[in-house]
């Protein structure tokens, strides 16, 4: 599992708590962000807890989805943004989005953040929800497997590592699954063709996470993160990835049960990591009490994560910086 905390500084509860629990991982919301030594603190007290260098997520895509925001942070633009420039300059916009992810790396890795939530592979439609909206780099697959992948290599050379989301698609969901369940009704064929493009070609990615998405033409009764069917058949089969499996939060209201349920079902399904994120005490209790230790695949699968953190490509940040400020300059 990968828990969430509940503010700015880590509470003795807390801190017994992963002590004991040992989650494999942490992720990090705007409530625990107050100022730059701030989060560099409560980074380090995490791995603390569990006596170990974690990974430590966050959601810093730029637009929107900024977790640490101005003044610590510079805003950034959205993949929407990003995209904009790919239509009016293909290699203008490619190294954009590199350049960008380049600069996540440098911003996140001062506070010890190793991993981002990024690239948003998915591929909207007309009248979707703005749940993804201009978080998307386009409405067409080329555009997005292309950008989604600049903005992979920008965040590997340096250093940090990419969360590849929402698998298998996201983009056709008319509903915020954060408050309902989306229901997709596009044949197979349509998702081929339009949605799993992107995951595809990035199908060698270590990570990615899973979307709470109900996909009629697979399965029409669970979502995508807790359908064995969709995780076997698609994620794992067509798609061919056989990276590590998050799924997304658990708290998020599109899934159904309790919060317990909802963990057992999202590793019943074949995720290999349950993913909680609001760090409300109560309910990460009963996400550890449905949750196996890692073992067999998923095992090997976080091993390889942990195994692929390394050192960055040494480039100057303000050379980077001044050519991402100066390709939107001149936008």
């Amino acid at each position: 599992m990968i828990l969430g905390c509940s503010g700015p500084i880590l509470t003795p509860e807390e801190r017994a708590f992963y002590q004991g629990e040992q989650p494999w991982g942490f992720i990090l919301f705007g409530r625990n962000i107050s100022e730059p030594a701030q989060i560099f603190d409560l980074v380090a007290a995490l791995r603390d807890s569990v006596g170990r260098d974690v990974p430590v997520l966050i959601d810093q895509e730029g637009g929107r989805v900024q977790r640490i925001r101005s003044p610590i942070l510079s805003p950034y633009p959205s993949g929407q943004a990003l995209g904009d420039l790919y239509r009016r300059d293909r290699d203008m916009g490619l190294r954009a989005a590199w350049l960008m992810s380049r600069l996540h790396a440098f911003d996140l890795l001062k506070f010890g953040i190793n991993v981002d939530c990024l690239p948003v592979l998915d591929v909207p439609v007309e009248g979707s929800s703005n749940v993804i909206g201009n978080r998307a780099y386009g409405g067409d697959p080329v555009t997005v497997t292309e950008m989604g992948r600049a903005a992979v290599e920008g965040l590997k050379a340096g250093g940090v590592l990419p969360v590849m989301k929402h698998m298998p698609g996201h983009g056709r969901g008319f509903a915020d699954s954060h408050h309902e369940l989306p229901v997709v009704g596009a044949s197979l064929a349509e998702l081929e063709a339009h949605d799993f493009p992107p995951f595809v070609a990035l199908k060698d990615e270590l990570m990615a996470m899973t979307c709470h998405v109900v996909f009629t033409a697979i399965d029409s009764q669970n979502p995508a993160t807790t359908s064995r069917k969709v995780i076997d058949d698609i994620i794992r089969g067509y798609i061919g990835f056989n990276g590590l499996l998050l799924s997304d939060d658990t708290s998020m209201n599109a899934l159904s049960g309790t919060i317990g349920e909802r963990a057992a079902n999202i590793v019943a399904a074949g995720c290999d990591i349950v993913l909680h994120c609001n760090g409300v005490m109560d309910e990460m209790k009963q996400v550890v009490r449905n949750v196996p230790a890692l073992s067999g695949l998923s095992l090997a699968r976080a091993r390889a994560v942990e195994a692929a953190f390394g050192r960055g490509d040494g480039a100057e940040e303000a050379a980077i910086r001044a050519e991402f400020d100066a390709l939107f300059a001149v936008a």
